[in-house]
């Protein structure tokens, strides 16, 4: 089994967090948003995960270090693979092009997800959807009475189905979609000027590919501030049971509501914290109250009270109750 994983898009919905880093190495309770999808794929793929493919833009060999290490945290190989201009979604699945073999993963990293089973690989290609109230503003599938996938849908204004592509799809073939991805290009073949992923399904539908769907529990998104906050609060319920106060942080006078993520070396002193306060590596709180918030690393809060917020690296707070979105090294005092 391969892995791919888009991920080369500027992330402007989430700054100023993505001025420095990619909106995917973005922490959620503790872990990048990357490393906990990869996690996710590999515990329901029902087997052995054999290369993780990014695909990025120009983001710097400390990124890229991260990102295999990522890789090979899960028994796999990491590879690197560039996408200079944003051509689309098919586009960007085919600078990948060495990994479309055997049977494929193609995830999208800008979401996270629940599932309660387990992929067999020699089962039908599986688009994974979620069933959403509102469907326009996604891509959805219509199932036939068989349960199988005979239309994809963008964005439509009227209703014709409530079963949201949640960006995350396995194909049983990889080189079978490498070829209709290439189709699309050699032939110029766009959607409002960009390759799209959904015109290579609906060209293998037409040729007599089935696809099924792969209903998820829970489809978190992790597009924007709110979005990710509430996605870090929902991670932090699934992994409750887990130890989440690191054993090198220390802790004074200090109220810690559980579930909250303490990173290493952090430091607080005269605070509560929690609940779903995720607290980066070497951040240090006093006097305040942090609760439903990411506070990324080597931060400092001081005689705030911090909800729904996100605060970057290096980042100061200072004396500002608030709902705060802070990047990396800005001074709110």
């Amino acid at each position: 089994m391969k892995i791919i994983i888009p991920m080369a898009g500027m992330g402007k919905r989430m700054r100023p967090h993505t001025l420095t880093v990619p909106k995917p190495l973005i922490p959620i309770a503790g872990k990048p948003i990357v490393q906990r999808l990869v996690e996710d794929i590999v515990k329901v793929c029902g087997q052995s995960v054999d290369e993780v493919a990014f695909i990025i833009g120009r983001f710097g060999s400390a990124v890229e270090k991260k990102l295999i290490a990522i890789a090979e945290s899960q028994g796999a190989k990491g590879t690197i693979h560039y996408q200079d201009e944003a051509l689309g979604t098919a586009h960007a699945i085919m600078c990948a092009e060495s990994a479309l073999e055997g049977n494929v993963v193609v995830a999208f990293a800008d979401t996270l997800f629940k599932a309660n089973f387990t992929l067999d690989g020699t089962q039908e290609n599986t688009i994974w959807v979620q069933k959403v109230e509102d469907p326009r503003p996604f891509g959805v599938v219509k199932l036939n009475n068989a349960g199988k996938i005979t239309d994809f849908v963008e964005k439509p204004e009227t209703f014709v189905s409530d079963l949201a592509i949640i960006g995350i799809y396995y194909f049983n073939d990889g080189a079978n979609l490498k070829a209709e991805l290439k189709y699309l290009m050699d032939n110029n073949i766009t959607d409002k000027g960009e390759y799209q992923l959904t015109n290579a399904l609906e060209n293998m539908k037409n040729k007599g590919v089935n696809f099924v769907p792969g209903e998820v529990t829970e489809w978190l998104d992790c597009g924007n501030k709110n979005s990710t906050v509430n996605t870090n609060q929902r991670y932090l319920e699934f992994i409750a049971h887990e130890n989440l106060v690191s054993a090198s942080a220390t802790i004074t006078n200090s109220v810690i509501i559980q579930p909250s993520y303490i990173g290493e070396g952090a430091v607080i002193t005269n605070s509560v914290v929690g609940p779903h306060a995720s607290i980066g590596n070497g951040t240090k709180i006093e006097h305040s109250v942090v609760a439903n918030s990411i506070v990324q690393e080597n931060a400092h809060i001081k005689q705030a009270n911090v909800e729904n917020s996100m605060v970057g690296n290096f980042a100061h707070v200072h004396g500002k109750p608030a709902d705060l979105s802070v990047g990396d090294y800005n001074v709110i005092a």
